[in-house]
């Protein structure tokens, strides 16, 4: 694909809309599969079924200089994501689409705390203000005391601070090999994580779950070049916004295929939650303009694999 001539923001726009479709098609796969497997089997499978798309990459693997610190990382990386990767499959057979959704937005705001205390970046007052606020609408999305916090809604937390741990050792492995060799370790590092825990309680899958989960596979990779596309397209202080359709999707597919109801709060909690990473994205954004260091954010989806 040419660079040149799919630049712009309207080419962001439309690569980011893209990925939000295919992210949900993910959570929409992994949601017919229901509950019959363990959740810590069903992501072992989509991992080892996905495997098979990294074999262009070996020989990229092979070429890069790991130091034994950059071996650590990954394993470190890898860990963290085998817990955040296996509470997200069992929050997915337990909770509607829509909270899942809403509450993985979570994760760029673990981010941008853990930025501030481990890699010495400096946490503004707007910035500050902005996480705070963000942290309001999971308030408002969990709602303790008006209703039941069940043990799916508990794992989505846990996912979006795994996640987040997991993209900022992800960032202290960047720029020292490629990008490719990253992904490729991350999925190599949590199939191994997670084959243990799924020989522990092993169901025999059907045909349809392989096939199934191999797609979700397909999608996710998919939708991980599309949202490179968007970010070589446009700033991400433009494409950011657009991951608030990934709710919207999210909603229509909970309400008009799996029959779930409509919850104004999780819509509301979930707004609340992008407008805050949103403005944190576009502040950061304004101050690389004005030549200051870049600093950690990722947008949303960043942090799914």
């Amino acid at each position: 694909m040419d660079s040149e001539e799919n630049a712009g923001p309207g080419w962001g726009i439309f690569w980011m809309v893209v990925t939000g479709i295919l992210f949900v098609g993910v959570t929409a796969l992994v949601k017919t599969i229901g509950a019959r497997l363990p959740a810590a089997e069903t992501a072992f499978l989509r991992y080892a079924l996905g495997l098979v798309l990294l074999i262009p990459v070996i020989p990229a693997i092979r070429r890069a200089a790991i130091s034994p610190r950059l071996w650590a990382v990954f394993f470190g990386r890898g860990a963290v994501h085998t817990i955040g990767v296996a509470m997200w499959f069992y929050a997915m057979a337990h909770i509607p689409l829509a909270d899942v959704t809403a509450m993985n937005y979570l994760s760029p705001i673990y981010v941008t705390i853990g930025a501030a205390l481990f890699l010495g970046e400096r946490l503004a007052l707007r910035r500050l203000i902005a996480i705070l606020v963000a942290l309001l609408g999971a308030v408002i999305i969990l709602r303790p005391g008006l209703r039941e916090v069940g043990p799916g809604h508990l794992a989505m937390l846990l996912t979006a601070f795994s996640f987040g741990i997991s993209y900022l050792l992800a960032k202290v492995a960047t720029g020292k090999v490629s990008p490719m060799v990253v992904v490729a370790m991350l999925s190599l590092t949590v199939t191994v994580g997670l084959a243990p825990f799924a020989a522990l309680n092993w169901v025999q899958p059907t045909w349809l779950e392989l096939a199934t989960l191999t797609a979700v596979a397909v999608l996710a990779t998919a939708g991980h070049y599309t949202m490179m596309l968007a970010f070589r397209a446009a700033p991400m202080s433009v494409t950011q916004p657009m991951t608030f359709l990934q709710l919207v999707w999210a909603v229509l597919l909970g309400t008009l295929v799996f029959g779930e109801a409509i919850d104004p709060y999780v819509v509301l909690g979930g707004l609340v939650i992008v407008g805050s990473v949103s403005f944190i994205t576009w502040r950061e954004a304004l101050l690389k303009r004005r030549g200051s260091k870049p600093l950690s954010t990722p947008v949303s989806t960043a942090t799914k694999v």
